[in-house]
């Protein structure tokens, strides 16, 4: 089934489903997936991405030492902006518990790649990621659709003024410009959250990571490379890591259906309704982390990236079985999809409440 090009409404035909049944359905599911065998950790993989990595990473610092100031290095800043999306995937994995079976080894594994090689607060990320997995795509539980630069929610573009209200009619448009700053937000959440959460667990050693990274890069591209030529190195990476680990997240829930606030909904069909898959392959596998596969991402958030593929087929004969909508498409018509989406919040078109799904839920 490919995924619907309007405004985040699913095909008519969800099949309405007692509670309890609906509940017994995941379990069934999980039961399926356990039989398979996919549940299990697969450390070897992850140490080998690992060390791929970090050679690649080495060789990228050595570069920056010896290639001589030229166009060489805004190719080799670009390389560094993929690359730190690459160590992001593993950061992601490892905060979701996909790498060991030790939380504490997981943790710091993620808190180590997070903060020390991308520059991002992995505390921060576990908080606003965690609330996002547990109510996708609902107003006023995922902060991934609240109010900020961009509206994603119809009805929160009303009240904006100048430049703002002018911007939110043309968002979509500006969307994927705007991606090469999302490097620069997470930046500044890594700082600002180290600052100001008194409260973050082993917020000083968040602190001491994060700037190393975040101070240290910069001081290296200055350090081999001659003001100019650094500049551009930075400006470079900044963008690329943006564009790249942005539009790795954006095309799995945009334009996907929103669910109200006070709407409850079994977990199954949250996390499936709400998401979308992006075809392509194992190469768009390694290229977006696995989350590609954002359905089964979020429907086993514990399971390794590496066996998201191979529990696809479980998922959707399941869904197929079941009546419930799966989504998938390329990942050139989700953009579409999103600006179109963005585009038409931006212009008011819609009650949020207005909504299929949501319309079928309330009667399950």
């Amino acid at each position: 089934m490919t995924a619907l090009d309007t405004l985040p409404e699913p095909t008519p035909g969800t099949p309405s489903r007692p509670r309890a049944a609906a509940n017994r359905d995941y379990f069934e599911l999980t039961e399926r997936v356990k039989a398979a065998g996919l549940m299990g950790r697969d450390v070897r993989t992850y140490v080998l991405r690992t060390a791929l990595l970090t050679v690649v990473l080495a060789a990228g610092i050595a570069g920056m030492a010896l290639i001589p100031d030229s166009p060489w290095l805004l190719l080799l800043g670009a390389g560094f902006g993929v690359l730190f999306t690459q160590f992001a995937f593993l950061a992601h994995d490892g905060a979701h518990q996909q790498v060991f079976a030790s939380g504490r080894r997981n943790q710091w594994f993620a808190r180590i790649i997070g903060n020390l090689v991308v520059g991002l607060s992995v505390a921060w990320w576990n908080r606003k990621h965690g609330k996002h997995h547990a109510h996708p795509n609902t107003i006023g539980k995922d902060g991934d659709i609240s109010g900020g630069v961009l509206v994603f929610v119809p009805g929160d573009e009303q009240g904006r003024s100048g430049f703002m209200a002018w911007l939110a009619k043309r968002q979509g448009w500006a969307f994927l410009p705007l991606l090469s700053l999302f490097a620069f937000v997470l930046h500044y959440e890594a700082i600002s959250s180290v600052l100001r959460d008194t409260k973050m667990k082993h917020r000083l050693a968040e602190a001491v990571l994060c700037g190393i990274r975040i101070l240290g890069f910069p001081v290296l591209a200055f350090a081999t490379m001659s003001p100019g030529w650094a500049v551009g190195f930075l400006a470079v990476q900044l963008a690329v890591f943006g564009i790249t680990m942005g539009g790795s997240f954006a095309p799995n829930h945009k334009g996907m259906p929103i669910l109200p606030e006070d709407l409850e909904v079994d977990f199954l069909r949250r996390q499936v309704l709400t998401s979308r898959n992006i075809t392509g392959g194992r190469l768009m596998t390694w290229a977006m982390g696995g989350l590609d596969l954002q359905i089964e991402h979020h429907l086993f958030p514990r399971m390794p990236s590496g066996h998201l593929r191979r529990v696809r087929p479980i998922v959707r004969e399941f869904c197929a079985e079941k009546g419930i909508v799966y989504t998938e498409t390329s990942l050139l018509r989700s953009y579409i999809i999103v600006i179109r989406y963005l585009n038409r919040v931006g212009l008011g078109y819609a009650d949020p409440m207005d909504c299929p799904v949501a319309a079928q839920l309330r009667r399950a």
